[in-house]
């Protein structure tokens, strides 16, 4: 199939909010279970559901191979039956001469009465007994439903899903498949694969590969491998592969119709990484939650919705697409699709969800997971609201309390363009996952043209100001049969939600394309696929765009950092908050947007609100997570406000620890620096002093005039030994108290005659005595009183 139009669909387009999880079984519960809808069916043309191009399948033979063994096995056996028929024939005419020449009056009547005795003991023995082959019988298989548990059951079935070829990662073209990225591998399932130029139908592929982004590589030789195709899960386009930390989930999408297939009762298939098997989860049936329907309703399988998986919250969740007799079992051809505008919400095993009554007290889900139906969030069961398929679904951490989702693109357009409606793109739809309620919110600038299957990715700036959503191609559907693909690159920066287109001009773009599966890690976006229209011919299929320097590359580069201490490859200041978004690891935001919402490659943004302010909602009341950026030597490069009322719950949004801590430790040190260059300072003051008293100490020994110390009362000449017995005398009760040498006693004079000042309270004669008792200062002694230092110099 050469697919180019992925919503365009003949008769009657319906449309609900909630029946992904009740389907019609015929027309007459079509009528009952879509409340407040009322039509009939105007035509019995076949739903067509082609993915991007409107095929003809009227008249399709209901007659089809699932397989090409199929025909092949067919062959063989008739090869087989043929000769067993022949072989039969001669041994035949060899008994029937026997019996003649020894029984020669025996009638022929007698003789087909016995043969055909002989048949009928011998057929039943031969449906239990071995022929050549063990387990196959001969004379074909028993009547009646075989069943999986009767053909495989245990361990048994699990061997039988990997007994298969590894897929064939040799093809012309891709898209539409499946894919997820855990722990630095895109994991790549299903969608459609084409071996040659101008393949039109069998298409359809459950190939299952891996793109390794742990190691560099060139767009022309990729590091990819081939997984063993399995058994089990069905070869579905357009549905969503959700990923844990451990695990993949299989849900929804749309199955071949070309050749046309009947899709079976939904299965949620998990893929356990580390075990390398793919797990069946059947049946499973809604829990009741906040603002969504009744609990234990039917899961169904929705096709051609929006998909986002978050294992920071442990959750999935599947937006709108639609419900036709190619995704729902026992679905009329002649009942029109139903298109839808609910949110599906899938808890993962091991994780918690308030939003789910079964959960609620911080329960955790079990090993099949928790499913809800969002239906009534808010405006989205009004007629503002549309339904909607091939969108967009991205999630922003911040501003509620478990974040936000914002739809991007999407539409419906049938060939006769009378129900066309399409997702505008100045104004988003934007869900609360706390409290499960959607909103509006414009935009500014100029913003992109209408357009269904977009490939949408989000990065995060180091300090998270900004949150930058890059919109790559997607296709507009009007007019019928005139789809166009596209090749341009938008950002829409969020909370400022103003759109920036990228200009791409002398660069070498990929041919424009829908349908691509698209991933960021390491800060570049790798687009894997995407449909091209019929005259490109084979596509190479992977591209390399850089999200900091807006340039699309040959080469992906594998950046260091990253491995098992860095699993989610977040930027390094966020990397102890589970909410910090992957793949951003070593982003900067890019210079086009610097120049929208201001502030540098780390963020600092200066426009922290939307432009067109929000009236409602966690935009109108939160902010985004915001982070501390600093150097590997602890100096702060960025420093944002927190997240105030709105924001994160966890405490993840608060001030770095870490760089509060060294900003202390290196205040801490400058204190201690200027302390030790002061005491320095008063030091060398005091050790100056000392050495000028020694000196004329030495001078007044020798008999030197007019030299006195430093530290002793003036006087005029003749009267130096009367103005120190005055000195003493004026200060005896002093004396009294400090000076050891008792009451009556004088303390020893100095060398050369020099009586010692006295008084032992004042500091700066206790240093000034010790002075002239010749002790030389000490630092460790200015260091332990740098006061009493200070004041002896401060008396010279």
């Amino acid at each position: 199939m050469a697919p180019q139009d992925s919503v365009a669909h003949s008769g009657n387009n319906v449309h609900d909010q909630n029946p992904i999880t009740r389907p019609p079984q015929s027309q007459q519960d079509y009528f009952t279970f879509a409340p407040g809808i009322s039509i009939q069916p105007t035509s019995t043309r076949p739903q067509r559901r082609s993915k991007f191009q409107e095929m003809d399948v009227d008249g399709v033979n209901s007659t089809y191979e699932t397989s090409p063994f199929a025909t092949l096995h067919h062959q063989n056996h008739e090869s087989r039956s043929r000769s067993t028929s022949l072989q039969s024939e001669s041994d035949s005419d060899s008994d029937n001469a026997s019996i003649t020449a020894t029984l020669p009056g025996f009638s022929f009547h007698p003789r087909l009465y016995t043969l055909t005795l002989l048949l009928l003991i011998a057929v039943p023995i031969l449906y239990e007994v071995p022929w050549l082959v063990p387990g196959v019988s001969i004379i074909g298989a028993r009547a009646g439903i075989i069943r999986r548990s009767d053909a495989v059951s245990g361990d048994m079935a699990e061997m039988e899903m990997h007994k298969r070829a590894n897929t064939d990662t040799d093809v012309c073209s891709r898209w539409s498949a499946q894919s997820a990225l855990v722990n630095g591998t895109i994991y790549v399932y299903g969608g459609h694969a084409t071996s040659e130029q101008g393949q039109k139908s069998g298409t359809w592929t459950n190939d299952f590969f891996t793109v390794d982004l742990t190691k560099p590589w060139n767009i022309s030789a990729p590091s990819i491998t081939g997984l063993p195709q399995p058994s089990g899960p069905p070869a579905v386009a357009n549905g969503f592969l959700w990923n844990s930390y451990d695990s993949l989930f299989l849900y929804g999408g749309i199955i071949s119709d070309t050749p046309a297939a009947e899709p079976d009762p939904f299965s949620l298939w998990e893929y356990q990484i580390k075990n390398a098997k793919w797990v069946e989860h059947s049946n499973p049936k809604t829990s009741k939650g906040n603002n969504s329907e009744e609990g234990n309703q039917p899961v169904q399988q929705s096709g051609e919705g929006a998909g986002v998986s978050i294992p920071e919250l442990g959750r999935g969740y599947f937006f709108a697409g639609h419900l036709d007799h190619f995704t729902t079992p026992g679905w009329s051809v002649q009942t029109p699709r139903l298109y839808l505008k609910s949110l599906l919400e899938f808890t993962f095993p091991g994780y918690s969800n308030d939003g789910v009554e079964a959960l609620a007290g911080g329960k955790t889900a079990g090993s099949d997971g928790v499913w809800r139906n969002v239906t009534e969030g808010g405006i989205q069961d009004t007629a503002k609201f549309p339904s909607r398929a091939d969108g967009g679904l991205v999630y922003v951490p911040g501003f509620g309390v478990d974040g936000i989702l914002l739809s991007i693109g999407g539409g419906i357009a049938d060939q006769n363009n009378t129900d066309n409606s399409f997702s505008q793109m100045n104004v988003i739809d934007v869900y609360d996952i706390a409290t499960s309620t959607w909103y509006k919110q414009a935009t500014t600038g100029k913003y992109p043209s209408l357009r269904v299957n977009p490939c949408v990715v989000a990065a995060s700036a180091p300090d998270g100001s900004s949150t930058n959503i890059y919109v790559y191609g997607g296709q507009n559907l009007i007019p019928y049969g005139q789809q166009i693909q596209y090749d341009d690159m938008w950002i829409l920066t969020v909370p400022s939600f103003t759109w920036i287109q990228v200009n791409t001009d002398g660069q070498s773009v990929p041919p424009a394309r829908v349908g691509a599966s698209c991933s960021i890690w390491n800060g570049q976006i790798v687009v894997v696929g995407g449909y091209t229209g019929p005259d490109l011919g084979c596509d190479s299929g992977f591209y390399i765009f850089s999200a900091t320097d807006l340039r699309w590359y040959n080469n992906y580069t594998a950046l260091s950092g990253t491995g098992t201490k860095n699993i989610q490859n977040q930027q390094i200041s966020q990397q102890k908050d589970l909410q910090g978004l992957s793949g951003s690891y070593g982003y900067q935001v890019p210079a086009a947007v610097q120049s929208v919402i201001g502030g540098n490659g780390n963020g600092a943004a200066t426009i922290t609100a939307p432009a067109q302010a929000a009236t409602a909602g966690p935009l109108a009341t939160g902010k985004p997570i915001t982070y501390t950026v600093t150097n590997s030597n602890g100096a702060v490069v960025t420093q944002t406000a927190s997240a105030t009322a709105g924001g994160s719950s966890n405490g993840k949004s608060g001030p770095n620890i870490g760089a509060i801590v060294a900003g202390v430790v290196a205040g801490c040190f400058a204190v201690l620096a200027a302390y030790l260059g002061f005491c320095t300072w008063v030091y060398r003051r005091q050790l100056a002093l000392y050495k000028n008293h020694v000196a004329m100490s030495q001078r007044a020994a020798a008999g030197a005039p007019n030299e006195k110390s430093s530290f002793l009362p003036s006087s005029t000449e003749g009267s130096s030994q009367q103005n120190g017995k005055d000195s003493i005398t004026g200060t005896s009760s002093r004396l009294t108290a400090s000076n050891s040498y008792g009451q009556d006693s004088n303390p020893p004079p100095l060398p050369g005659g020099v009586w010692p000042p006295v008084g032992g309270n004042s500091t700066a004669n206790s240093s000034a005595e010790d002075l002239m008792m010749g002790q030389e200062p000490s630092f460790v002694g200015v260091l332990l009183n740098p006061r009493r230092s200070l004041r002896v110099i401060n008396r010279d």
